[in-house]
């Protein structure tokens, strides 16, 4: 038997073991962060093998026990998607494939982060044309949230919806999506939204091709996406779909649809 000092010291003894394995743990994090922020910096140089780096460090971040700092690796990775994302001239040469290794990692560790999916949806659906993936990795925020978690989930919805409409021909899926899309918004800030989706989710169950649905969905690309190139794309869809652009005397940009309401940027 162990009298209660020598407990005492085992148990101490115990969480130190924990805790340093848990510190080792997180310093190999780190460095594969630095490592990854080094290699990306020399992507300027060599970008084919930069890339080449920066894929392998993520395969392998995917491999590493967090020890519970989940939500502070998916923070790194996110600004290093950011880094990788924003490098125009390296991006222009050799594309985007390391955008799906990215929000694989933060979506499995920070499911709740709701701000991210706006990027994800960008990054993987327009960019790297891979709105099954996209759709993927935002099933894991719907799984994950609830306007009572965050009154900015219905997002996730949202951009499923969109997918689903613009690039998957899932009629099913995208009149569930704003179904689910007008419940979550109902009770939040947002609550004006709640028709739009409903009528949606309607419009679509009587007329799957409606050109209306598919001019409101690339509008909503337009005005909330950040990326200049995002916004070029779906003011070419929305010219291609029969729209016509009107700037307005402050510079307001809006999109007109013949024998249709207009709808301009609230």
């Amino acid at each position: 038997m162990y009298s209660a000092k020598q407990s005492k010291n085992l148990a101490n003894s115990g969480w130190w073991k924990t805790t340093a394995i848990a510190l080792v743990a997180l310093a190999g994090i780190v460095a594969l962060q630095f490592y990854g922020l080094r290699s990306l910096n020399r992507g300027k140089e060599d970008p084919k093998a930069a890339e080449k780096q920066e894929a392998l460090r993520l395969q392998l971040l995917k491999k590493t026990p967090t020890f519970g700092y989940d939500n502070l690796i998916a923070d790194w990775t996110f600004l290093k998607f950011l880094q990788y994302f924003g490098d125009d001239p390296v991006r222009d040469k050799i594309g985007y494939s390391l955008s799906q290794d990215y929000f694989d990692i933060v979506t499995k560790l920070d499911p709740r982060w709701v701000d991210i999916y706006l990027f994800l949806t960008t990054a993987l659906s327009i960019y790297e044309a891979k709105p099954k993936v996209s759709v993927e990795y935002t099933t894991r925020g719907t799984n994950a949230l609830s306007p009572e978690i965050d009154p900015k989930a219905w997002q996730l919805w949202r951009f499923k919806g969109i997918d689903q409409i613009l690039f998957l021909n899932d009629t099913k899926g995208a009149i569930y999506s704003h179904e689910m899309a007008a419940d979550w918004v109902a009770n939040t800030p947002d609550r004006d939204f709640a028709p739009l989706f409903k009528d949606t989710a309607e419009f679509l169950k009587t007329d799957p091709d409606n050109k209306l649905i598919r001019f409101n969905a690339w509008l909503w690309i337009y005005y909330q996406s950040p990326d200049e190139k995002v916004k070029e794309r779906a003011k070419k869809e929305l010219i291609a779909l029969g729209a016509k652009v009107e700037e307005g005397i402050d510079g307001t940009i809006k999109f007109v649809l013949p024998d249709a309401k207009p709808t301009e940027k609230k």
